[in-house]
């Protein structure tokens, strides 16, 4: 495709096109993965930069991206962005943000009509914000015919039912207001929890520890497979490091033993990993290598 925010490719019978937002130095390198220290992003350098990590700044790398999946005759979304106007007082970076993702996703040939699956790997600001738009000062969903597919420790951890989080961030309520509860009222919600088989090619699979319900995405179709991990990883020193989590973690120790076991998986079954934020083409090959795993960027 001639748009460079718009790219394509399959797995066995699944059309993959990944719709990316924006592709920016982000945060310090060893504020988005404290457990990381200076050596591991300089003496792999070459693994990382520029795609991941830009030495200068020394920030690392990131993209905001939905992934579409065309699977057994329907369109499938995996994660939302950040959204359109959302008030986010405690993120400078999503607040009152102007996005544009229905108008790139036109640009890869999806209308917000044609979407019938919408998977929010975890509830996240920046994963489930284009859910709804505004319709006259109302969030209405966005994907009127979708079945929008929550976790449902996620729902119930950030919903009203568990204090909207505890309190412990402050945009927790108003992302859970304005990007969920009305996909609830709309009759539009599932919510599944352990494994939840979309199709004969996609399964969902919970993967906590970044939040209670993170998940990931599993595609499998005539012997090639991959796995969209949402926020499992932010970056290839975390396979480097399966130890290391994000500073966006909730649970860290969690989140690293889920990683391992994904991982582990990846490398021994020739699974894709397809992060929620990875720059570069988006998507890894995990090999092992003396004894740990090693990211090689995936060129299709």
């Amino acid at each position: 495709m001639a748009d460079e925010t718009v790219q394509s490719f399959v797995i066995g019978d699944v059309e993959v096109v990944r719709v990316v937002e924006w592709q920016v130095p982000f945060l310090p390198a060893r504020d988005v993965v404290p457990g990381c220290g200076p050596e591991v992003w300089t003496d792999h350098r070459d693994r990382l930069a520029p795609d991941h990590w830009e030495p200068e700044s020394d920030r690392a790398v990131v993209a905001l991206q939905t992934w579409v999946l065309r699977s057994a005759g329907r369109t499938v979304l995996v994660d939302t962005g950040v959204g359109d106007g959302r008030e986010r007082p405690g993120n400078p970076l999503f607040h009152r943000q102007r996005g544009d993702l229905p108008g790139r996703l036109a640009r890869a040939g999806v209308r917000p009509q044609d979407v019938d699956v919408v998977v929010n790997t975890h509830i996240h600001g920046d994963h489930v914000g284009w859910n709804t738009h505004d319709v006259d000062g109302a969030w209405l969903p966005l994907f009127p015919n979708a079945r929008y597919l929550l976790p449902a420790a996620d729902d119930a951890h950030f919903g009203p039912e568990g204090g909207y989080g505890g309190g412990v961030r402050l945009d927790d309520r108003l992302i859970y207001e304005d990007s969920i509860a009305p996909v609830h009222r709309a009759g539009q919600a599932d919510r599944w929890g352990g494994e939840h088989r979309i199709d004969e090619h996609l399964t969902l699979e919970s993967a906590p520890g970044h939040t209670p319900g993170s998940s990931l995405l599993r595609v499998a179709s005539r012997g090639e497979r991959a796995a969209f991990v949402g926020d499992l990883l932010h970056s290839p020193v975390q396979i480097l490091r399966p130890d290391c989590s994000s500073c966006f973690c909730l649970d860290p120790g969690q989140a690293a033993a889920t990683r391992r076991r994904v991982l582990e998986r990846a490398a021994d079954q020739g699974e894709l990993v397809v992060p929620a934020h990875f720059g570069g083409t988006g998507v890894m090959e995990v090999r092992r290598e003396d004894g740990a795993f090693a990211p090689v960027p995936w060129r299709g």
